[in-house]
């Protein structure tokens, strides 16, 4: 496991991990500080109680007695507050990962190591087709992302669930079974229940998906890397709030290009949803072009070029003399054209600072 840090360059020598109680979770704990305390690690285990079971609390105190037991730093995260009566899995996970980032930008912790494991990798990528994701939706899971500057590691991507058991059987633990997984409903379940006979009647094996999956992975990191020099070269940057590109660039790029410039500009915590970016792209392609919101960003063309500038809460006025005097101070916008909702949004940032 200390390589896989070393292959991510991480020098932090504190490191938080998600433990739910499961057999993957408990075991990526248990292994990171039998593994790295050699090297001079120091493990912190979370648990997040989202309070969805009668069961819940006794077992958060379950995985606190195990960490307890082998010297590991423990924590209980409760999601406090009513539950929403759909979507409930979304909310959780959103809930899980918002109470532990919390936790760790708190306590300065910057790496959180999660248990997604070999399987889980196969069963997002058909999950994935069975949706008609693009390329990056059918990169699946990485073994590296960032919740803002919370990086999470993925150690155990490329181990198989039962070698997990196998380790936490050898140590006569034992792991709780969430009863969701046995609910066909989920789509998930319904293509772990299917894995097998895939396997057995197609030879598609977990480590072929993997294969595949790291293909497209490559692919996706090489156009990510064209989209990089792309906004050094192509996209101008107002106060890294405003942005504007050439239409007639624009027009020339290919869709997958137009469709990433777009959902990168007008991405939040999130990007936006695909279809909605999918609609913004075609209304750009055609002439004129009437202007449209997206991801809390109004979208028009001035001077030739598409702008991307924040949806102001309040609409406030500003003068000549205003944004003259701006200009005198900041003199790197001096005979820039810019239009008034840009001038707008940059004065109205600025004096939020």
């Amino acid at each position: 496991m200390q390589e896989f840090l070393v292959k991510h360059h991480i020098k932090d020598k504190v490191l938080a991990v998600a433990v739910s109680g499961g057999a993957d979770s408990l075991a990526l704990a248990l292994m990171a500080h039998e593994q790295l305390a050699l090297y001079g690690y120091k493990i912190i285990a979370l648990t997040v109680d989202h309070g969805l079971r009668s069961s819940s609390s006794e077992e958060a105190e379950y995985v606190a007695r195990v960490m307890k037991e082998y010297k590991i730093e423990h924590h209980i995260l409760v999601w406090q507050g009513g539950k929403p009566d759909s979507g409930i899995e979304e909310a959780a996970r959103l809930a899980r990962y918002t109470l532990i980032k919390s936790w760790c930008d708190k306590h300065n912790i910057r790496v959180l190591l999660v248990a997604h494991h070999l399987r889980d990798q196969a069963e997002t990528f058909l999950m994935r087709i069975q949706r008609g994701s693009g390329l990056s939706g059918l990169c699946s899971i990485r073994e590296c992302s960032n919740l803002g500057d919370l990086k999470i590691l993925r150690p155990l991507l490329k181990t198989e669930p039962e070698v997990l058991r196998d380790y936490l059987r050898n140590k006569k633990i034992e792991w709780i079974e969430d009863e969701s997984n046995q609910n066909t409903k989920y789509l998930r379940n319904k293509i772990r229940k299917f894995l097998p006979l895939l396997n057995e009647h197609t030879g598609i094996t977990l480590e072929r998906i993997d294969e595949a999956v790291s293909n497209l992975q490559s692919a996706d990191d090489f156009i990510e890397s064209y989209i990089n020099t792309l906004f050094e070269r192509e996209i101008n940057c107002y106060d890294n709030k405003v942005f504007c590109f050439s239409h007639v660039n624009y027009l020339q790029w290919h869709p997958e290009i137009k469709f990433r410039v777009l959902a990168k500009l007008c991405q939040k915590q999130y990007i936006p949803r695909a279809d909605s970016v999918t609609m913004a792209v075609k209304a750009l392609n055609s002439i004129p072009f009437s202007g449209l919101t997206l991801g809390g960003k109004e979208i028009f063309i001035a001077y030739g070029n598409v702008w991307f500038v924040p949806e102001l809460a309040s609409k406030r006025k500003s003068s000549r003399a205003e944004w003259k005097e701006f200009v005198e101070q900041n003199p790197q916008y001096k005979d820039m054209k810019i239009p008034h909702k840009a001038k707008l949004a940059i004065l109205t940032l600025k004096e939020k600072k």
